[in-house]
Parts: C-alpha cells; sequence; structure tokens
C-alpha cells in the first residue's frame, strides 16, 4: 500500500513537472533563403513526425502561433546539455564524431552522443568534441509538402566548426508566447 502510494506520488509530480517544461524551438539565425526562418526539425509532419528518420532544417512553424511539437524543445534541459523533444520522448544525438555525420534521435541516455552545448557565441557543439558542431546545409532548399509559400528544407548535419560559414552554424532559443 506504501509502495503504492509513493509511486502514485511520483507520478504526479513528473507529470506535473513534463507538463510544465517551457517549450522552444531551435532556430538558425541568418534566414537564408526562408523568410520565416529555419529550425530543428523532426522529418515527417508535426504529431506524425518520423522519430526513426532523424532530424533537419524545416521552416520555422511558429509563423503559426505556436510551437509544433516536431520542432519543440524542452528549454530546461538544454541547460543541461540535453536537445530533449517532450512529445516524442526522445533526444538529439549525433551519429557519430565525423564530418557530415546526421543527427539521429533515440531514447535519452547519459551517452556522450546526446550532449550538446548551446555555447555563448550561440553554436550547438558536441560537449565531448567541441570543435564539431550542429550546421545546416549551405546547398539550395528544397521544397517541403505544406505552407504558403511551401515550406523549405536542408539537411542538418555534424560539421568541423572552423570550417563552416558562421552563418550556417549560428542559432538561437525561440519562445513563442
Amino acid at each position: 500500500m506504501v509502495r503504492n502510494l509513493i509511486i502514485a506520488m511520483f507520478l504526479i509530480v513528473f507529470c506535473q513537472t513534463a507538463w510544465s517544461a517551457e517549450i522552444v524551438e531551435l532556430q538558425l539565425q541568418d534566414k537564408l533563403d526562408e523568410k520565416r526562418g529555419f529550425c530543428i526539425d523532426i522529418r515527417g509532419h508535426k504529431e506524425r513526425a518520423k522519430v526513426k528518420k532523424g532530424l533537419q532544417a524545416h521552416s520555422c512553424y511558429s509563423y503559426q502561433g505556436t510551437i509544433a511539437v516536431d520542432q519543440a524543445f524542452d528549454r530546461d534541459l538544454l541547460k543541461q546539455g540535453l536537445f530533449f523533444m517532450p512529445a516524442f520522448d526522445v533526444c538529439m544525438e549525433a551519429e557519430g564524431y565525423f564530418k557530415n555525420a546526421k543527427l539521429m534521435l533515440n531514447k535519452c541516455s547519459d551517452e556522450a552522443f546526446q550532449k550538446f552545448e548551446l555555447t555563448k557565441n550561440d553554436m550547438i557543439k558536441i560537449k565531448s568534441k567541441p570543435e564539431f558542431c550542429v550546421v545546416i546545409s549551405s546547398k539550395k532548399s528544397r521544397q517541403g509538402g505544406g505552407g504558403t509559400p511551401s515550406h523549405l528544407i536542408r539537411s542538418l548535419v555534424i560539421e568541423d566548426c572552423l570550417k563552416v560559414d558562421r552563418k550556417y552554424s549560428t542559432w538561437r532559443v525561440n519562445v513563442v508566447q
């Protein structure tokens, strides 16, 4: 009986904490060829996003007035180096420590591939390998499936920070009220 009461209390506190998390999007500072800006996004569409396909850069949905679930990160956990997407219960993870490594999504763990830092100079770097950062492709955008005008998509990878133009690797945390 006592055990069940403790478990119930834990679940109540945990659920209240999860629901009170501030949700933010991670937006590239330079708008490039997308006036709505580019955000880190799960491949697929909003609630139907395909977690197993990893991350991309996509037109930010915040122009619609809210942050979409497939672009939503927990702000408090970002400060701790965990890029957690609560709607899907997954964390951003580097495929590896090499040029053009993809950004994947997996169950959150204490693995080094999941530990990132949003630095003072607004770059997202891998904590254990700070020479590598999250970069949006410099190649021309491709059209997505929705929006007016059509949403735009670019690849999102890990690159050597010193070899990339900062307009492709400088991010900001965007809060939508």
